[in-house]
Order: C-alpha cells, then sequence, then structure tokens
C-alpha cells in the first residue's frame, strides 16, 4: 500500500503561541518530509524570539532552524491555507478566527510548551526533546511520506 498525501493537501500553517518552539519545528519537520511537493509554514499569535533549545534539539536531527524567523499571524503573506494546525490553545483561538472567511481546515494538537520546565540544561533539553519527536510522530501519522522521507528521533541517537 503506497503511503501518499491526501490529494486536498498542498498547503499547511503550523501555528502556536510565538512562533519560537513548536510550530517551527512542526514546520522543518514537514518540509523535511515532503521538500517542495508541499507548502508549509508557520507563524504565532505573537511574534517571539527563535528558542535556543529548539534550534539545539533540531540539530540533533539534522535540521537547521537557525535561520528562522519568527512571524505573528499579522505578519503572513499569504493566507491560502488547506489546513491549519494549531499548537496551542492560543493559537487555536487565532486559526478558528482566521478560517472564518476561507474554506480551510483547522486541526488542534495540543502540544506542550517545553520553555516551562525549570531545572538543568539537560532536564529543559529533554523537554524540548520529548516535544521534538511528539510532533515527528504525529506528523509521520498525519502527512505519511516515502520511506526514503520519514524523519526518525532515533536519528539523533549515535
Amino acid at each position: 500500500m503506497a503511503e501518499t498525501l491526501p490529494p486536498s493537501i498542498t498547503s499547511v500553517l503550523f501555528a502556536c503561541t510565538h512562533n519560537s518552539i513548536r510550530s517551527p519545528m512542526a514546520e522543518a519537520i514537514l518540509k523535511r518530509l515532503h521538500g517542495t511537493r508541499l507548502y508549509v509554514d508557520s507563524v504565532g499569535v505573537r511574534e517571539g524570539d527563535l528558542d535556543p533549545f529548539a534550534v539545539a534539539v533540531m540539530a540533533e536531527i539534522g535540521i537547521d532552524l537557525a535561520r528562522h524567523r519568527s512571524k505573528s499571524f499579522d505578519q503572513l503573506e499569504d493566507t491560502s491555507f488547506d489546513l491549519v494546525v494549531s499548537l496551542s490553545p492560543e493559537a487555536q483561538h487565532r486559526a478558528v478566527e482566521m478560517t472564518r472567511t476561507m474554506a480551510c481546515e483547522v486541526e488542534f494538537w495540543h502540544t506542550f510548551d517545553p520553555s516551562v520546565v525549570e531545572g538543568s540544561r539537560e532536564v529543559r533539553l529533554a523537554a524540548y526533546r520529548s516535544v521534538r519527536d511528539g510532533l515527528i510522530r504525529r506528523i509521520g501519522e498525519r502527512f505519511p511520506s516515502q520511506p526514503e522521507g520519514r524523519v526518525s528521533p532515533a536519528a539523533a541517537s549515535p
């Protein structure tokens, strides 16, 4: 059985609170899985600064987030998406508001905010890895691709 994208999905927007951790991770993971076969972007309810822990855990699996520039819904250049995936309750409210005037699916994937975890660097990185790995699983299930396009958390293992 060949795995393919649903034919109606050609563009996806990931949204979270600040576009600094969860939505940039999700955007990068989906781009890795599907390359140019799918248009992917990400935003936040408010513009934030890219989180260095997010950059670090994505680098562990060979994805460079360092060039990501956070932006808000108000800064979107294109609002023609087939699917908006919100990763925080605040983003869900904004996504529903945005899609009232367009034919677009909205999905809510409640995703833990790892920036609230306190402790040592390793404890905090573990929280970010958990979010990353959860997004990899969820995105892989929702947007299946051919085996060579898969992103695996095991890629970070020595």
